[in-house]
């Protein structure tokens, strides 16, 4: 079938190296424009429904003003409990994935290369790890 003499651990390691921190930078730059892009849509749908509402005949001082700051912050409309349970769940789930890609590149690693080439996944793992250990710590208890 397919021959991969020169795509041994010594070619594969160093690419996947260097690929994690570019694939990161690029998912975070995409993960930016997209929610940009959608809060500028929210913007233009709510004056869109403002001119409507002009348009059949409301009058303009009678409407109330465009919630710019609610668009414009991550957690519109949250209680300050609401808002540690939203960063909770979300430091959880950064840890959880963060822990299991540690894991399966230890894993691959182990696998493709052998030797002590798997620690490297422990370094996203104990990142996980952390991040698990930030959720438990700052989850709202009892209403607080």
């Amino acid at each position: 079938m397919f021959a991969f003499d020169g795509f041994g651990p010594d070619v594969f390691v160093p690419f996947l190296v260097f690929s994690i921190p570019i694939i990161a930078i690029v998912g975070g730059i995409t993960a930016g424009i997209v929610k940009t892009i959608s809060r500028h849509r929210i913007i233009e749908l709510a004056q869109r429904e403002r001119i409507a509402m002009i348009e059949h005949g409301l009058d303009p001082s009678k409407l109330p003003p465009l919630p710019m700051s609610e668009i414009a912050s991550d957690t519109p409309l949250l209680s300050q409990a609401d808002d540690a349970r939203r960063l909770s769940q979300g430091l959880m789930i950064g840890g959880l994935v963060t822990f299991a890609v540690g894991v399966s590149l230890g894993v691959l690693l182990y696998n493709v290369a052998g030797g002590g080439t798997w620690s490297v996944g422990l370094i996203p793992a104990a990142i996980g790890i952390a991040l698990i250990l930030g959720a438990l710590l700052v989850r709202p208890r009892n209403g607080n």
